[in-house]
């Protein structure tokens, strides 16, 4: 392919996973993006059923026809206590990937100018006028990039910021015995063998005999295959059945770490969803955070710019917040101690208000309410923490 056959794009998102699609989704909804060739690049052709996001909601989304269940009651959990979460005015509300592909493939497959392939990105080189992109297959160029393709070795390969994990294996499983309640979610069961980590069941029920059980760590290191399903098997026995059909499986492994990877961004190449940050680094919650983020990534791209700071505007769309540096001081003590996870949780939940939390936890809180919350946490362990990172 010559340079004069290489097709360019005013836009091109390199990775189309969730903070891509609901990026390009809401250019669509805003109407101002209609004369801007749109190309998304993905090896992945988003037509499994590979994965499940959560988040809590008090109002309506744009995303309600597609939530596959909700719950107002969620249970926390560890080998002492349990206590029933009541979430108003929040729900939590599970959405299934493959319900959420459908959707935004539907709506932008009505627009000509947004192209989605399935080509497995191997280069991108930013030049001084536009951005080249190499695939397997192809070469294209743009004006501007957006990636959110992971690149793991900017946060290992550094010790300034702490780097966990959360890693888990789920079933989808149908049970002979009804052993589960419908009406409420396990938010977090510390009541398995913690082994010196963070470790608990998360449980997101359907129906009394059908249920995604997961078991999930916050830890550093992977475990062996194996080891997450007989955790699981342990579970669904110790919750009354041995007889039970798995009918999907998922598995994934999140980075949970304050390495700001915006300081990566450049004039043209802008990094989005893990890759730029976007998790929740204290609970690696995903769908919520990438909702707000998409959301600002558009207004920020209707925005009205002169000459002069269009080569800023890239590199200054992240900004940095109280919250970032309260998962910092989390993230610490979990990667110098992670055998504290249960305690540090539990106390949380054990008399927090759980709206308080959740409002806590989607950065919506003021100062006074952050230590509300704050001051439910064991003292010391962050005491500790916030003088070794002042004086890092």
């Amino acid at each position: 392919m010559t340079s004069s056959q290489i097709k360019h794009f005013n836009y091109i998102f390199t990775g189309s996973g969730l903070s891509a699609l609901m990026t390009v989704y809401k250019m669509t909804l805003s109407g101002k993006f209609s004369d801007k060739a749109i190309l998304l690049l993905d090896q992945d052709s988003k037509k499994t059923n590979d994965r499940t996001w959560c988040f809590w909601a008090k109002e309506e989304t744009i995303w309600d026809s597609i939530i596959f269940k909700k719950w107002d009651s969620a249970l926390f959990a560890n080998e002492n206590f349990k206590r029933d979460l009541a979430l108003k005015p929040y729900q939590y509300n599970q959405i299934r990937g493959l319900d959420f592909y459908n959707f935004v493939f539907e709506t932008l497959s009505k627009h000509s100018n947004i192209t989605f392939l399935n080509e497995k990105v191997t280069d991108i080189n930013e030049l001084e006028t536009h951005v080249f992109v190499g695939t397997e297959e192809n070469r294209y160029t743009c004006d501007s990039l957006f990636n959110s393709i992971y690149t793991k070795a900017f946060a290992e390969n550094q010790i300034k910021y702490p780097v966990l994990q959360q890693h888990f294996t789920g079933w989808f499983v149908k049970s002979e015995s009804e052993i589960f309640n419908p009406e409420q979610a396990t938010f977090m069961d510390f009541s398995v063998e913690q082994k010196g980590n963070t470790r608990f069941m998360y449980v997101l029920p359907v129906s009394k005999t059908e249920a995604l059980v997961e078991y999930t760590l916050f830890s550093e290191k992977l475990l062996p295959k194996e080891e997450y399903e007989n955790e699981i098997q342990l579970y669904l026995k110790k919750l009354g059945t041995k007889n039970f059909e798995i009918i999907e499986k998922e598995q994934g492994s999140i980075p949970m770490t304050s390495y700001p990877f915006w300081k990566k961004n450049t004039k043209r190449v802008l990094n989005i969803g893990t890759a730029g940050g976007w998790t929740k680094a204290s609970t690696g919650f995903t769908f919520r955070n990438s909702d707000k983020k998409s959301s600002e990534l558009v207004a920020f791209l209707c925005a009205p710019s002169s000459e002069a700071s269009e080569s800023l505007r890239m590199t200054s769309f992240h900004k940095k917040n109280r919250f970032w540096f309260y998962d910092l001081l989390l993230l610490d003590i979990l990667y110098r101690h992670n055998e504290l996870g249960s305690a540090i949780f539990s106390s949380l939940f054990r008399k927090g208000n759980p709206a308080l939390i959740f409002k806590f936890l989607d950065e919506e809180t003021s100062l006074v309410q952050d230590f509300q919350v704050i001051l439910k946490c064991p003292k010391m362990p962050f005491i500790i923490a916030l003088f070794r990172v002042a004086f890092k």
